[in-house]
């Protein structure tokens, strides 16, 4: 299911990144006291009284500035706004209403999106008549917070899960491989859906970001049953807002959830950057299968080393993923296409694979036996007992006599002496250690 966003917008210096750390629990966006500090929208994933969401902090709107900079905020904010199910629009109690406040007030009217009104740096009683001004903006009851003392974020958020849509759960067969294509802006990821498909189901422009929400597409393939996801790179709205490289994170988080396997398309001709191992790096910490595409490979100049050095770039820019196979395709001529569902289907297979307990426990005594853990403060780690706790991915949980004494390279040590035994390629592992009088 898909989880509901939730974009904080204003202008320039109102607390809004202060805001979003305060949310997500943690530092995450650049925080300083000066103006359009905060130049990209920011995403993250949290969640209040057991409503998970996304929220998106963005630079200030400036509005009717010519500054190519402050345009480029304006534009992003109005993204966040698009993608939104609601909207925090954060004014400043210390300096009170402004003319830009209400023409950002103008801005979102026109979204039709709910809008909650936060009235931030109302860090004192006595500031509270001040707030009555922003009624004016026509949102109903402004929220007063301190983004700097952390007060008033409890009656925000209970307010804030009041406007997410409903939950719908979707209807899919437990038997349905779940394949969500995410990638960049003009990777080929329309492209692809078609050449899978065999027909013209998906609209593909040159253009980037011509698909403007995911697309699924249900099918089947050899007697398998697959949902096919197709995500927009980025967001459209009459027109497209950007050529940059972005905008892509969101759209690809919601299709990341609802998926089994993600099919990683990277752009051959143009190599590999740095959103490309951003978007990768959230399929992995969902723990979803992986499946590294390098498409347009029939536009790369080749000799007998460009498939080896290719690869050799690939695994060193995407060490995390040193379990995600790589298929190099192309949606124009065709090449390997009728590889992707087979590989996708044996991915989704290891990511759904229990390994019995006995079989599992005998696997890591004999790992034990062959490499002993090493001692640490004068006190060695035993592993008692082992079991899986769950797939999708495959999780195990290792109780030992003290978790504190699992260092980090055994544990990838015993990944590997499973991985080694079973056929796990592409789907990520998740091991918990546990003391032994815990339960699980």
């Amino acid at each position: 299911m898909k989880k509901p966003v939730v974009a904080i917008v204003g202008r320039p210096n109102v607390g809004k990144s202060t805001i979003f750390n305060h949310i997500m629990g943690e530092r995450i966006a650049i925080v300083e006291d000066r103006p359009g500090v905060t130049r990209d929208r920011i995403y993250g994933a949290t969640e209040w009284l057991d409503y998970p969401f996304h929220l998106i902090d963005t630079g200030g709107i400036e509005v009717g500035s010519e500054d190519e900079l402050l345009l480029q905020v304006r534009t992003q904010a109005e993204l966040a706004i698009d993608e939104a199910d609601v909207i925090l629009f954060i004014v400043d109690g210390k300096s009170g209403l402004t003319s830009t406040d209400e023409e950002i007030a103008g801005l979102l009217f026109r979204s039709g999106k709910p809008v909650v009104l936060v009235v931030n740096k109302v860090d004192h009683p006595n500031q509270l008549p001040g707030i009555m001004e922003f009624y004016r903006l026509g949102f109903g009851e402004p929220f007063p917070v301190s983004g700097a003392h952390g007060t008033g974020f409890g009656d925000l958020l209970d307010e804030v899960i009041k406007h997410f849509p409903e939950k719908i759960e979707e209807e899919m067969d437990e038997d349905t491989i779940r394949v969500a294509l995410i990638g960049r802006p003009n990777v080929g990821k329309s492209s692809l859906v078609n050449a899978i498909l065999g027909e013209e189901r998906v609209i593909v422009s040159e253009v980037a970001g011509t698909t403007r929400d995911a697309v699924d597409t249900p099918f089947v393939h050899e007697g398998q049953k697959y949902l096919l996801i197709d995500t927009a790179g980025m967001r459209k709205r009459g027109k497209v807002y950007e050529t940059t490289e972005k905008y892509s994170v969101l759209r690809a988080l919601a299709a990341i959830e609802r998926s089994d396997v993600a099919l990683v398309v990277l752009n051959g001709e143009q190599g590999i950057i740095e959103q490309d191992k951003k978007i990768a790096g959230y399929a992995h910490q969902a723990g979803r299968g992986v499946v590294l595409l390098v498409n347009k490979w029939d536009k790369v100049e080749k000799d007998e080393k460009t498939h080896q050095e290719m690869t050799k770039e690939i695994r060193k820019e995407f060490q995390f993923l040193d379990y995600a196979p790589i298929l190099f395709v192309s949606a124009k001529t065709k090449q390997r296409i009728n590889r992707i569902l087979p590989l996708a289907k044996e991915v989704a297979e290891n990511h759904a694979m229990r390994i019995p307990t006995p079989v599992l426990n005998e696997l890591i005594a004999d790992a034990v036996a062959m490499t002993p853990p090493p001692s640490r403060k004068g006190k060695r780690l035993r592993v008692k007992y082992v079991t899986q706790a769950g797939v999708k991915p495959p999780t195990f949980i290792i109780f030992v006599n003290d978790r504190e004494l699992m260092h980090f390279s055994y544990e990838r040590y015993l990944e590997n002496a499973i991985r080694k035994a079973f056929p796990l390629e592409g789907t990520p592992i998740r091991i918990l250690t546990r003391n032994k009088e815990e339960s699980f």
